[in-house]
C-alpha cells in the first residue's frame, strides 16, 4: 500500500470514529443533560432537601440550578458583577452558600473559599462542586479562564484551611465517562454506565459547615 492509501485508510477511519462518538456520546443541550452531573445532582439536591429551604435563606454563585426549592429567600450573584474573589464590602450572610462549577474558573481559589465562608451564617452550610478529569473550558464570554482542578482532598483541604467544616466530600466518574467527555459535554443516556470509579472522578463535591450555632445550625 502506498503512503497516499495508508493516509487516506487512517482518515477515514478517524471519520468513522468520530461519527461512532456522536452516536454513542451525543451532546447535551443543557448543563442539568449532562452525563457527569447525574450523581453530583442527585447528592446535592438530597442534601439541600434536607436542609428544609423554606426555612433558610440560601444564595448561589454564578448559577441558578436551586433557586426554585422554595427558600425562604434566594440570591443569585453572578459574574462579573459578583467577584467571588474580591472583598465582600458587607455582604449579608446566608444560611446555605452554593457554589458550583465555580472554582475552577476563579484566579485565586484559596480567597474564594474564605469568601465562601464569609457568605454564610455562622451554623450556616456551604455546597461545592467542581470538575476533575474534564477538558479545559474557558469562558471568554464571561471573561473567565480556566484555571485549576481538585481531587476530592483537595477540595477538602481547601475548605479545611479556609475555616470550614467538611462534613462530606463526594465524586462521580468511570473511564468510560471520561473518553465520553473527551470532545463534548456528552448527553446522559441509558448505556451509559454509573458506575464509579473513585479514582477516575469527573467532578467533586463538598458539603461544609460553617462552625457555629444557632437557629442555622439545626
Amino acid at each position: 500500500m502506498t503512503v497516499r492509501g495508508h493516509t487516506g485508510l487512517l482518515r477515514a477511519a478517524r471519520r468513522a470514529r468520530g461519527r461512532l462518538n456522536e452516536l454513542l456520546y451525543p451532546e447535551a443541550a443543557s448543563p442539568d443533560q449532562h452525563w457527569l452531573r447525574v450523581e453530583l445532582n442527585r447528592a446535592v439536591g438530597s442534601y439541600l432537601s434536607e436542609l428544609r429551604p423554606e426555612e433558610r435563606t440560601a444564595v448561589e454563585i454564578s448559577g441558578g440550578a436551586h433557586g426554585q426549592r422554595g427558600w425562604a429567600s434566594y440570591t443569585r450573584l453572578d459574574h462579573p458583577e459578583f467577584d467571588l474573589c474580591a472583598p465582600l464590602e458587607g455582604r449579608g450572610a446566608f444560611d446555605v452558600v452554593i457554589c458550583e462549577q465555580v472554582l475552577e474558573h476563579v484566579l485565586d481559589p484559596c480567597a474564594a473559599a474564605r469568601n465562601l465562608r464569609g457568605l454564610c451564617a455562622s451554623g450556616g452550610h456551604v455546597v461545592v462542586s467542581t470538575p476533575f478529569l474534564v477538558r479545559v473550558h474557558e469562558l471568554p464570554e464571561y471573561g473567565m479562564g480556566d484555571y485549576w482542578r481538585f481531587t476530592p482532598r483537595g477540595l477538602r483541604t481547601l475548605l479545611e484551611q479556609a475555616g470550614l467544616e467538611v462534613e462530606t466530600v463526594g465524586g462521580w466518574g468511570n473511564r468510560e465517562g471520561v473518553i465520553g467527555n473527551f470532545d463534548r459535554w456528552a448527553r446522559h443516556r441509558p448505556w451509559h454506565s454509573l458506575r464509579n470509579e473513585p479514582d477516575l472522578p469527573l467532578v467533586v463535591w463538598a458539603f461544609a459547615r460553617n462552625p457555629g450555632s444557632g437557629e442555622a445550625a439545626r
